[in-house]
């Protein structure tokens, strides 16, 4: 049996509600300062993952720390708390952990973690990516866009994650827009990607104006504010935010419902899966960081996968292969925390077509 461990922690105080519902009456800054003495505790036992190839258990273990917290606590008593989560993960026999929210965005993004525990940490950043980018492509073809016809942007394309999502954009898009505040970085990517697909890529620091005439977008900036807000977007188009903090703004939900905001790809997990925990998803579905860490015990490949922030076109492909080898596929979307069927893509696109039409 092939074994592997989840790191998971609670955004807000909401969430401690959930597990603890008298906190739900306690002032935010009492609750939070209460999580500081909780330990890392087993949350859930995760059974039945099972492909043509293998089976694995695993287990949900918790870093008792709000994103808040996570984000602006000392980052050596953050580092203390996850690697505690990692030494519960250990006794449990987990043979590979995964990071998963605000977890794999502190710090030096795992590398740290990693030098502290006797297994490997993956931060599921590469399934992450190639979850994104196929989840982008499926939304893009129900609202009616042509990838290859479309305005293509990637906001924050200088970072790791944006240029690789760039890259594989590339590949098919034929006008691509990359977004960032550096130019010179800009022009960097851009040679990289004419040099590798024969692409001539668009740059831009303007975001405002690029998502002005943006069909498709992909955005995963490390900005710790919103930088798109309802009045940016065009009608119709499709947003794929992957940055954690997000970079859209909430505002976009319940002010723009002519527009497809999508958080990448849900995952459906291969065998009888239970994961005792309810995170909001359809039941044997998972967020494709958590399946990553899956993928990897499944194929037996303890290793830290994807560690820290550099991320390549290379490991998003073979993260992506190793994944179709033992049946995890994409099964849906979410937006703004809640899963979105075929009726709310199509609720949005009809909204599109009466905005288009005035």
């Amino acid at each position: 049996m092939e074994s592997f461990a989840f790191v998971i922690h609670p955004l807000d105080v909401k969430d401690v509600a959930r597990k603890f519902p008298f906190t739900r009456f306690l002032p935010a800054r009492v609750v939070e300062g209460a999580l500081r003495f909780l330990p890392a505790m087993k949350v859930a036992h995760i059974t039945g993952v099972r492909s043509a190839y293998a089976e694995a258990e695993g287990w949900f273990v918790s870093c008792p720390l709000t994103a808040r917290q996570i984000m602006t606590l000392p980052a050596d008593y953050v580092l203390e708390k996850l690697v505690r989560a990692g030494r519960l993960a250990e006794k449990l026999g987990a043979k590979i952990l995964g990071l998963g929210a605000f977890t794999k965005v502190f710090g030096d993004a795992g590398v740290s973690l990693a030098k502290n525990l006797r297994i490997p940490v993956t931060t599921g950043n590469s399934y992450t990516v190639a979850t994104a980018v196929e989840g982008t492509r499926e939304a893009a073809r129900l609202m009616g866009h042509d990838l290859r016809e479309a305005a293509v942007a990637v906001v924050g394309a200088t970072g790791a994650i944006g240029r690789v999502c760039a890259e594989l954009l590339s590949r098919e898009a034929r006008e691509l827009t990359l977004v960032g505040r550096n130019l010179q970085k800009l022009e960097m990517v851009a040679d990289r990607i004419l040099y590798r697909t024969g692409l001539a890529a668009k740059i831009s620091t303007d975001i405002k104006k690029t998502l002005r005439g943006a069909d498709i977008v992909i955005t995963v900036t490390s900005a710790v504010d919103t930088v798109i807000e309802p009045e940016d977007l065009k009608p119709g188009a499709v947003v794929c935010d992957v940055a954690r903090p997000r970079d859209v703004s909430r505002r976009v939900a319940t002010e723009r419902p002519d527009v497809l905001v999508i958080e990448g790809g849900v995952v459906a997990v291969p065998g009888d899966v239970k994961f005792n925990l309810d995170f909001g998803f359809p039941p044997k579905t998972a967020y494709a960081c958590m399946a990553e860490t899956m993928v990897l015990a499944l194929e037996r490949r303890y290793e830290s996968f994807t560690l820290g922030r550099e991320l390549t076109t290379e490991q998003v492909e073979e993260i992506a292969a190793m994944a179709q080898k033992h049946g995890f596929k994409l099964a849906g979307f979410r937006s703004f925390e809640k899963a979105l069927d075929a009726a709310a893509v199509e609720r949005v696109k009809e909204a599109a077509r009466q905005k288009n039409r005035t």
